[in-house]
């Protein structure tokens, strides 16, 4: 078996529908069996549709990037900063409201390459810390941020179709001084 290199590539307009698959897909795989089929699918059909996607792909405060493995999306990575944040606006914070990778990459160190991707962007933008928020039950996510130094700050509330449910904040204070 010949060994290959997972590229990390930033994502624009000419990759939104290569983005809303990937984002339906990971997002199903990680949250169907913990969710009514009709939560589920209010949620997809509001979070992943060509207009709100191709609204993010053109906030310059949002960007997205793709994990490639011979050519197939595998994995995206979407960072805020400024206002495209969703909860801590800060001007001196990063966001990053999604790492997903495939089931079948899980493992592979494919959400790594991501989230040290985040972590450059963050360094060179000289961000205080980088924060996010982990559903309370997605326990492989969780323990990745652990691993990775983040520490719980905070919860609130998340809506998934009419289920309201509890994401844990997190963040990691960098040193940029």
């Amino acid at each position: 078996m010949t060994s290959h290199t997972i590229e990390i590539r930033k994502a624009n307009l000419n990759n939104l529908s290569q983005l809303q698959k990937i984002g339906i897909q990971t997002f199903t795989e990680t949250f169907a069996e913990h969710n009514t089929a009709d939560d589920l699918s209010k949620y997809i059909k509001d979070s992943f549709s060509n207009d709100k996607i191709k609204l993010e792909l053109s906030n310059e405060q949002s960007i997205f990037y793709l994990a490639i493995d011979n050519e197939m999306v595998i994995g995206y990575l979407k960072i805020n900063t400024g206002d495209a944040q969703t909860e801590i606006q800060d001007s001196q914070t990063l966001e990053i409201e999604r790492i997903y990778v495939l089931k079948e990459f899980h493992g592979k160190k494919v959400g790594q390459l991501l989230y040290e991707k985040a972590i450059q962007i963050a360094t060179g933008l000289k961000v205080n810390y980088i924060w996010l928020g982990v559903w309370e039950q997605n326990l492989r996510a969780l323990q990745f941020y652990k691993k990775n130094g983040f520490l719980a700050f905070d919860k609130h509330m998340f809506k998934l179709g009419n289920d309201k449910q509890i994401d844990i904040m997190m963040k990691l204070t960098l040193n940029n001084g």
